[in-house]
């Protein structure tokens, strides 16, 4: 018990360890995670101290572990899945889903037995396998590369729903050789449609299992605190049922349970969301931690030049051919086709399956199956390193890059956020104002402002507007209340300390006021409120942007504005959005351009000048009496910024 759950605590420190690393520093997370289970499992076992080795540890419960948390995020996949995206990507979509998994299964199946020498059995089965482009490498690829809105639908679609296809192509190969083992006589027709209509069935199962989960949670059958625990257990029961039915059925039932629920309009599903993000996140780090760390050393001793041959054709003939022959005719884009032809990095589904058929293949005499789970570690750690290093660029040269510098959203078209939006846009930053109102939008449409007339807390919002370019949110209509629901349902996709709203939280004690805990960030240190933006817009106060230099610091800038001014936010070099707010105010350095909400008068440059020197002045009498004499380079008396 102790070994247990010390391996799983060490599974949870490498798996999150490797996602924070990859968050700081923007390299692919699944690498990182490969990396930390290779290295505390096989490579510290050849020291004589392995670390990890799972199946020690977990002995048959393993290969269930795997399954169960591979359904799971199948499912949560699924749930990302909305039919709406299709209207753009649906054809291209469907083509990869048939005519696609035809080629891709011929095409490897080919490179299989003619350049890694694999017996035609093996590498027909593994051929099949191939054809699954794991969900669990691919969203987090796209997530962390910011690639635009079709591409990325087409790949995400493509991953989730090639998977369980991937599966079933194996087992129908397997079965058919086995039946073949069997009954040399055997045909296709024996195996294929009982085959087929198992996955049929299963699928069913999964849609009525959906529909019932939609039918009981709105109608009060299922409290709050039991919706997420019933739904996860109806997820793994969903996989298990099926699964006895055929192998790997279920995987087929709980990605249509997934993508059923995610179109079939239940409301109270929303809350649930965040939570099953956060249990994605969790399953995909310890399984790749757990897969990496179960790797042998042996398992590796059959890879020769063979084998890398075999792994350049698949990264450049089997996936571009496959990706190309099958959108022949489509209306998608060649620049977007030939980025979807280089994108393809495999995951957990590919070694999970590999490993059970590699054992089914030797039991029917099959030397080539013991080849089976070093060559699939060796396509995952290929396809995600070729991949994973390369998305930024590949996606940079073919035109398929999203916005590179961070977005501001803003809720709310008042003439104090068109104001503030007509400033960002010349610098450069990308910037779009929200609004249910048209008539409120006039004034930003006039202007040619960048805009989206809808409500913002829609569900169609997040398939008619693109979020992913906009880092940062601001919430500034005149209903304050409005402003916190926005900020708090929007926490969890943009960030908590990235949304943000006008208004200073009230006191603790005031029960008449909304906690902190569901506001934004406060805009400016003052904290200014909605009232107090539009008295002073009204009285026709402006923004105003000063740049910060070597020679130009924060203290120089805060001179220039009048007492009354607050500044708002300040923009790094690179794009990225820092705001003045009234719990914390960003540090300012050289290159930083600072936004300022300024009243319509300034100083004069006398006045400015007359202010600095009597600062300088003030600065050489406290040297004076502090005995230092010597050039007044030191840092004294007031020479750090103020806020006003």
């Amino acid at each position: 018990m102790d070994s247990q759950a010390l391996v799983i605590a060490v599974i949870g420190v490498l798996g999150i360890g490797a996602q924070w690393i990859a968050w700081r520093t923007g390299w692919p997370a699944i690498v990182l995670m490969l990396a930390a289970g290779f290295l505390a499992g096989p490579v510290a076992g050849e020291f004589g101290f392995r670390l990890l080795d799972p199946e020690a540890a977990f002995g048959d419960l393993l290969e269930p572990m795997i399954g169960i948390g591979v359904a799971l995020i199948l499912f949560e996949g699924g749930l990302s899945l909305d039919y709406r995206e299709l209207r753009h990507s649906g054809q291209a979509v469907i083509r990869l889903a048939t005519v696609g998994v035809l080629i891709g299964w011929a095409l490897g199946a080919a490179a299989g037995f003619y350049i890694a020498g694999l017996v035609w059995p093996v590498a027909i089965l593994f051929g099949g396998i191939l054809i699954v482009t794991g969900p669990t490498v691919v969203i987090p690829l796209l997530r962390q590369s910011n690639i635009q809105t079709r591409p990325a639908s087409v790949l995400k679609w493509e991953g989730i729903v090639n998977d369980p296809t991937g599966a079933l192509c194996a087992v129908i190969a397997y079965e058919y050789f086995h039946k073949l083992a069997d009954n040399p006589g055997a045909s296709l027709i024996e195996v294929v449609p009982p085959l087929i209509i198992a996955a049929v069935f299963a699928g069913l199962i999964g849609y009525a299992a959906a529909r019932l989960i939609a039918f009981l949670f709105p109608r009060g059958a299922i409290p709050e605190f039991l919706k997420v625990p019933v739904l996860f257990t109806a997820v793994i029961g969903v996989f298990v049922l099926t699964n006895k039915i055929e192998h790997e059925a279920g995987l087929v039932a709980v990605t249509v349970m997934g993508v059923t629920l995610a179109n079939i309009g239940a409301p109270s599903l929303r809350s649930i969301h965040p939570f099953k993000e956060n249990i994605a996140i969790l399953l995909v780090s310890g399984i790749f931690i757990l897969l990496a760390s179960s790797l042998q050393v042996s398992d590796l001793q059959y890879l020769n030049w063979r084998f890398l041959a075999f792994l350049l054709a698949l990264l450049f003939i089997v996936r571009p051919l496959t990706v190309l022959l099958s959108m022949l005719g489509t209306d998608l884009p060649w620049n977007e086709r030939l980025f979807v032809a280089w994108i393809a990095p495999r995951g957990i589904v590919l070694v999970a399956i590999s490993g059970l058929f590699a054992l089914r293949l030797a039991d029917l005499g099959y030397s080539d199956g013991n080849v089976l789970i070093g060559l699939s570690f060796a396509v995952v750690v290929a396809t995600i390193l070729a991949h994973g290093f390369t998305v930024d660029l590949a996606a940079k040269l073919l035109g398929v890059k999203g916005e590179s510098r961070p977005g501001l959203l803003i809720v709310g078209a008042t003439p104090w956020t068109i104001a503030l939006a007509r400033e960002m846009q010349t610098l450069k930053t990308p910037v779009m104002i929200v609004d249910a109102s048209w008539q409120r939008l006039g004034p930003a449409r006039r202007e040619g402002l960048p805009f989206y007339h809808g409500e913002i807390l829609n569900e169609a919002t997040e398939h008619n507007l693109d979020l992913a370019p906009f880092q940062v949110l601001v919430a500034a209509t005149d209903n304050e209340a409005y402003n916190a629901l926005v900020c708090n349902e929007f926490a969890h996709e943009v960030g908590r300390d990235s949304v943000y709203q006008l208004g200073e939280s009230a006191d603790e004690d005031d029960k008449s006021a909304l906690p902190e805990s569901i506001r934004g960030r406060a805009l400016f240190e003052s904290g200014f409120g909605v009232s107090d933006t539009n008295e002073r817009q009204e009285q026709g106060w402006v923004f105003r942007k000063t740049k910060l230099s070597d020679e130009f610091d924060f203290e120089d800038a805060r001179d220039t504005l009048a007492e009354t001014a607050n500044m708002l936010l300040l923009i790094r070099e690179s794009g990225t959005l820092r705001f003045f707010t009234h719990a914390a105010r960003p540090e300012p350095r050289a290159g930083d351009t600072i936004i300022s909400f300024t009243p319509p008068s300034f100083k004069s440059p006398e006045e400015r000048a007359a202010k600095r020197a009597s600062k300088d002045k003030a600065k050489d009498r406290d040297t004076s009496k502090s005995g230092g004499s010597e050039g007044g380079t030191g840092d004294t008396g007031g020479a750090g910024p103020q806020t006003a």
